[in-house]
């Protein structure tokens, strides 16, 4: 792979991680206006895919192969729904940090399915930077209490996305970051439609909530999911999920910015040891692409 293809990995990744630390604070102005879990999902994966799917259109892209279209409606409809409710249920029985810090074993979890499964290679590079990313994703955190259901939950959500980033992995070197993400998005706002129905919908009530529905869509999902995808082509599911690490500092920086919570100094020291983490596998994808070049 060119030089330029990794290099330009690791900085969709860093974009995706970034966009994805919006989510949290769009997410707290949503369900200020009135909207319910479900229907805030509905809504934000709804308008998701019909961002993609239009863009399918004006780019006359195709539908994957049926195989790919396959797993590629599976990772919608069970990875990033069976994650999001699992993430979604585990805070009603711990602590958010709690939840946030098992959330984020799943850079862990990741290099041992790829090692298991794909082959993988891990420098000592890569264990540093793992090594790094892991514990400052747990300093960043500030976990505090929560029982057995909680700590199952949560753990069942960082082994779901584990899978789905590593089944990503392998259907990316076929289809674009464009055809997936369509296909993604349009499989989880169907079940998030029926489950929405189902519970009874709450839409928004304010022009504030609509617009946090439009930053949630856009910044929070169109642009990470789809940077995500591209990234993973690149660098592969291990340097993706470190890197991925990035997210909780954006969230915590933008929580003290806009509500002025309180910035612990663990918080900062964990934040540190992730962009140690992240410069170290920047450096490594730089060796990488100087030795294929």
């Amino acid at each position: 792979m060119p030089a330029s293809h990794r290099l330009s990995g690791t900085l969709f990744i860093i974009i995706s991680a970034t966009s994805f630390g919006t989510l949290a604070i769009f997410g707290r102005m949503a369900y200020a206006a009135g909207l319910d879990i479900f229907t805030l999902l509905f809504l934000r994966f709804s308008f998701s895919a019909l961002i993609l799917v239009g863009m399918l259109f004006i780019r006359r892209e195709k539908l994957p192969a049926p195989r790919d279209l396959f797993i590629l409606t599976a990772m919608g409809a069970l990875g990033y729904v069976g994650q999001s409710i699992c993430f979604l249920s585990a805070i009603k029985f711990a602590s958010i940090g709690l939840v946030a810090l098992l959330l984020y074993l799943y850079p862990v979890f990741v290099t041992i399915l790829s090692i298991l499964f794909l082959k993988s290679h891990m420098s000592y590079i890569k264990w540093i930077a793992l090594g790094c990313a892991t514990f400052g994703a747990m300093l960043t955190a500030n976990p505090q209490g929560g029982n057995w259901l909680g700590i199952a939950l949560a753990l069942s959500a960082a082994l779901i996305y584990s899978v789905y980033i590593i089944v990503g992995s392998g259907v990316m070197q076929r289809v674009s970051a464009i055809q997936s993400s369509a296909i993604i998005f349009t499989s989880a706002s169907i079940v998030f439609a029926g489950l929405t129905f189902t519970n009874g919908a709450n839409w928004p009530v304010t022009n504030q909530g609509w617009w946090a529905v439009g930053g949630i869509t856009l910044i929070a999902t169109v642009i990470p999911v789809a940077t995500f995808l591209a990234g993973l082509k690149r660098i592969g599911p291990t340097n993706a999920a470190m890197i991925s690490t990035l997210e909780p500092v954006v969230t915590v920086i933008l929580g003290v910015i806009l509500y002025q919570e309180v910035l612990i100094p663990l918080s900062l020291v964990g934040g540190g040891l992730i962009l140690i983490a992240v410069i170290f596998l920047t450096y490594n994808e730089k060796q990488v692409a100087v030795e294929t070049a």
